[in-house]
């Protein structure tokens, strides 16, 4: 496979990384891309932990269209940190936005409820300077205020998929973007985030094209983030969003018969209520969009997603619930 080469100042980004690797001052491979809507004060408490980070990265905030002076306190207390405002909520595609003004060879995303524990960034960067064909790294979640991990990290522990023997842990068929570091050549290669898809879920369309491209991604249990819960949030609005979204992947990547399957056993699942009719409803009504976007992966990608699909149905982390 051949890596696309992104942004031409990467490689001098690289050359400067050289001296920094092993030691403990700044690193300039890694970019940190957060997107937020009105939580300013957990925004503001996440950029403080990453101003305090040894690798001291570059950090670029998108404001999802925030009413509480957001923008006005980040501009403030961090004047250091690039900050864009397209004036409306973009969802996830903020990420896309960011990641047009990165100029390092990585991108950490996080959440403004979560932040990367010192020196898990120099981590992931020293995993992805090492493996070319790696797309990104996925770090163990811990949930505060207590320090205990994220139902999620026992299945990308013992993720089903299985990789090539250089991974530098468990091959994984998706990504949770607020845990994840991914190479910016890669993430413009396939595209970034489907707009379409706004958030929630919305990885799972990007870990797939990746795929269908030769990338990788891995678990990397020695990389931690932290993850404050936020309040703020609508948990019936993100699983209606959630379900639609896991249809539209489902009816744009996989072929006719695991399509199917998926459909049905979702539709004998999920919670009979309105949320869950909300979401077959929107999905159903942008079914044009979806077959005119149709590209089914090749067999060898589906019968990593079809491995990965059963062990989400044994899934006590993935549920469509709130």
């Amino acid at each position: 496979m051949t890596e696309a080469h992104g942004h031409p100042a990467e490689a001098a980004t690289r050359d400067q990384a050289d001296g920094s690797r092993a030691g403990h001052g700044p690193d300039p491979r890694v970019t940190v891309v957060v997107i937020t809507r009105d939580r300013k004060d957990e925004l503001l408490r996440t950029l403080d932990l990453l101003a305090g980070l040894p690798e001291r990265p570059r950090v670029i905030v998108v404001d999802n269209a925030s009413t509480d002076g957001t923008a006005a306190a980040v501009r403030a207390a961090h004047p250091q940190v690039k900050l864009l405002c397209p004036g409306r909520n973009t969802g996830a595609v903020g990420r896309n936005l960011a990641v047009r003004q990165v100029t390092t060879p990585y991108v950490a995303f996080c959440d403004d409820d979560s932040w990367w524990e010192p020196g898990s960034l120099r981590g992931a960067a020293d995993r992805l300077d090492v493996h070319p064909r790696l797309a990104g790294v996925v770090a163990r979640i811990v949930v505060e205020p207590h320090g205990t991990e994220d139902p999620v990290v026992a299945e990308l522990r013992d993720s089903p998929v299985e990789g090539p023997d250089w991974l530098p842990g468990p091959a994984l068929g998706s990504f949770l973007a607020a845990a994840t570091c991914l190479r910016v050549s890669a993430f413009r290669a396939v595209g970034g985030f489907e707009p379409r898809l706004w958030l929630g879920g919305e990885e799972e369309l990007l870990a797939t094209d990746l795929a269908v491209q030769g990338w990788w991604l891995a678990f990397a249990e020695e990389l931690t983030v932290h993850h404050a819960p936020s309040r703020v949030r609508d948990a019936t609005a993100r699983r209606t969003d959630g379900l639609r979204n896991t249809l539209w992947y489902t009816w744009l990547r996989r072929p006719l018969p695991a399509a199917l399957r998926r459909t049905w056993y979702l539709a004998r699942t999920v919670p009979r209520d309105a949320a869950s009719a909300r979401a077959f409803t929107r999905a159903a009504a942008a079914f044009p969009w979806v077959l005119a976007h149709r590209r089914p992966v090749p067999p060898a990608v589906e019968a990593r997603l079809a491995t990965l699909e059963r062990a989400q149905r044994r899934s006590t982390a993935r549920q469509y619930v709130g």
